[in-house]
């Protein structure tokens, strides 16, 4: 059996706390205001798009914060086009990493930028691509992307359009891409699983950018079905927080704007719930555990199901855990009982440890093995019966 590597500071368990394949887990530029931009029309009748999404495109949850919009998820990304020979990039961030990419290739990586408009110059004249992708989780932080704004002499350009494929990842650290490219397991340095994780080079991320799909990645760390890491945060789960477009504003739920109806869902939630051994002082037995688990679970579905509707499909993933096969079984059975409802849209998907180093830190899927099981996720999806 794998020995784990336990996180230093048990404190931070309550806010990066992640999943381990074995059984535990440790858990610039000159400033500048945002550009001015006439408000358009969105999805719903009515509403105004943020002056920074009028030329940016997103999938992603973000909140509309007066000119600017808000978010808090992981791998939320921006799109836009301009002419020119340079762009800024107006942000308020002094929590997150974020990656630039011009034209497919990434120019630069952000380290908690704060208040700033970044600007990437001195590029070839003619038009160009921008793509602005949040790296890092930082749950109980919110950043603030205020727009795209043209070098002197450009201009930005139509915002992309929406792509026609959409899919949703719904997971913890394993789909957040926690701490996927560092050198090593061991990850104590203050700010360290923060540099080193990249949402942007997740399997969901991959998977989505190989078939031409937007994508959300709405994963938390430490976050199980039922029960979380080590049972930390008693009373919540990742079901607290699913509805959110700030994760850490209580009551905040996200409102979608009438342009994301994800045609497929991939579901990995339960490594958190199965991976260590229940404590004394909690509500469990590993049967009630189990049963809980898959009630739950179920509910999740229903509310997935009626959220985006009955052609969607819904994938119930697991992974291999060197302590316990309670995960896989229940997830298969969880959709074994959907089957037999009748709802033959929801499918079981496990990949094991095959190939796989876990030289993330604390034991994570590395940025190698991440390649590897988007290859896999890939080639599952494409045996699925998609309408997309």
């Amino acid at each position: 059996m794998r020995r784990t590597q336990v996180h230093a500071a048990l404190a931070a368990l309550a806010v990066t706390a992640t999943l381990l394949p074995a059984a535990a887990h440790a858990a610039a530029s000159a400033a500048s205001s945002p550009p001015a931009a006439d408000p358009a029309q969105a999805g719903r009748p009515g509403e105004a798009v943020p002056a920074a999404l009028a030329t940016a495109h997103t999938a992603g949850r973000v909140e509309a914060a007066g000119r600017s919009v808000r978010y808090s998820w992981p791998g939320v990304y921006f799109e836009g086009r301009f002419r020119g020979t340079g762009v800024g990039i107006v942000l308020n961030d002094a929590a997150n990493d974020y990656d630039v990419q011009i034209d497919g290739a990434t120019v630069a990586t952000l380290v908690t930028p704060g208040r700033t408009t970044y600007w990437v110059k001195n590029l070839r004249n003619g038009a160009h691509g921008v793509r602005l992708v949040k790296r890092s989780e930082g749950q109980w932080a919110v950043g603030e992307f205020g727009g795209f704004v043209a070098a002197p002499g450009g201009a930005i350009l139509p915002k992309p359009a929406d792509r026609r494929r959409q899919i949703e990842f719904i997971g913890d650290s394993y789909t957040a891409g926690y701490g996927n490219m560092s050198d090593t397991r061991s990850c104590p340095a203050p700010g360290q699983i923060d540099r080193t994780t990249n949402a942007d080079v997740s399997f969901g991320a991959l998977t989505a950018r190989g078939l031409g799909a937007d994508y959300q990645i709405n994963a938390f760390s430490g976050r199980g079905v039922v029960r979380n890491y080590n049972g930390i945060e008693p009373g919540t789960d990742y079901r607290t927080y699913y509805d959110r477009a700030l994760i850490g504003v209580p009551g905040d739920v996200w409102k979608n704007p009438g342009t994301w109806h994800p045609q497929l869902i991939v579901i990995g939630l339960g490594i958190n719930d199965f991976s260590t051994a229940i404590n004394p002082g909690e509500p469990w037995t590993p049967e009630t555990l189990v049963a809980a688990y898959k009630s739950a679970y179920h509910g999740f579905i229903d509310k997935l199901r009626s959220r985006y509707g009955k052609k969607a499909m819904i994938v119930v993933s697991a992974t291999y855990m060197s302590n316990t096969t309670a995960f896989a079984d229940a997830a298969r059975q969880i959709v074994q009982d959907r089957n037999k409802r009748g709802d033959d849209r929801v499918r079981y998907w496990y990949y094991d440890n095959t190939d796989l180093d876990y030289g993330g830190c604390d034991w994570h899927p590395s940025a190698h093995d991440h390649k590897i099981i988007s290859q896999r996720l890939g080639d599952f999806i494409a045996t699925l019966p998609l309408r997309w």
